[in-house]
């Protein structure tokens, strides 16, 4: 039987204060974002807002979704993550399944595996990307936030060391009953990999939500930006013409408010996303990770 002793008692209640802390500092800027946004004009100019709005209004979420810049680019970026990630996802777990098996099933892994290693470590560089992606003729085109950073070779390896942890009775089962390669992997790795699938997807959404970079270098045109650079260069660069608000219909609201408003929406499809693939983004960074 387990007894809690008295440091046992005095680590877990400094723990759960640690966390508790750590959680809030994770919160209270959201909170402090998301006050801002509803506040008036005057207030959130002269940053009095702390959590709570003050002067309570919604004309900065009426003048954001007003805005066809914001709404296109929100659009763009929604296109871009479920495209990115279901591409993502299908190139990895297709690397992925042969490179998992062992060098005598499939001769050349080792080499095929060292070649993706070797893409991490050195790259062609922003200058031969840039000329790759223009002769390809996907310039201001939503492929060209896509196809550059399709296969991600972290999350292949990643993906290699989930299947190698999968019992290989299971795989030599399905050969038996008449299975090929690509019905193996439909019908027994990829249900059996569903935690290790949502955390990469995860990752992967997360990262093309939150890319801004090459929108900014690929995107000449205001109307094709993603979300994120939109953002980048209204709240880093103070851009705030990228919006078209005119000064009429800034009467209620300050470019710090409206701002607050962008940021919050911007940040609000992903924390939708996380509650729902917590319980397998847990589970799908533990298992494999240990083998008999």
């Amino acid at each position: 039987m387990y007894y809690k002793t008295r440091g046992y008692k005095v680590f877990s209640i400094a723990n759960y204060i640690f966390l508790g802390i750590l959680s809030l500092l994770c919160i209270l800027p959201i909170v402090h974002i998301l006050a801002v946004s509803f506040s008036s004009m005057a207030p959130a100019s002269s940053n009095l807002v702390g959590f709570w709005p003050i002067g309570f209004t919604t004309d900065a979420y009426v003048k954001t979704f007003g805005n066809s810049n914001f709404i296109n680019s929100l659009l763009v970026s929604a296109q871009r993550t479920i495209l990115a990630t279901v591409i993502g996802m299908v190139l990895v777990l297709v690397t992925a399944f042969p490179l998992s098996k062992e060098d005598a099933s499939f001769r050349g892994r080792s080499l095929y595996t060292w070649f993706l290693v070797f893409t991490i470590l050195f790259s062609g560089g922003l200058i031969p990307s840039y000329i790759l992606v223009q002769k390809l003729g996907i310039m201001d085109t939503i492929w060209a936030l896509i196809l550059p950073g399709a296969l991600s070779v972290w999350n292949v390896i990643l993906m290699m060391n989930f299947f190698r942890g999968l019992p290989k009775e299971l795989e030599e089962a399905a050969y038996l009953d008449g299975a090929g390669q690509f019905k193996t992997l439909m019908l027994v790795y990829i249900p059996l990999s569903m935690p290790a699938v949502a955390t990469l997807s995860l990752f992967t959404m997360v990262y093309h939500w939150n890319a801004w970079f090459d929108g900014m270098i690929y995107m000449s045109d205001i109307k094709n930006y993603p979300l994120a650079s939109l953002l980048q260069t209204i709240i880093v660069q103070q851009d705030f013409s990228k919006i078209n608000v005119d000064a009429s219909m800034l009467e209620n609201v300050s470019q710090r408010t409206v701002r607050a408003a962008q940021i919050f929406i911007g940040a609000l499809p992903i924390l939708m996303v996380y509650p729902f693939l917590q319980r397998f983004f847990v589970k799908g960074l533990v298992l494999g990770a240990v083998k008999e």
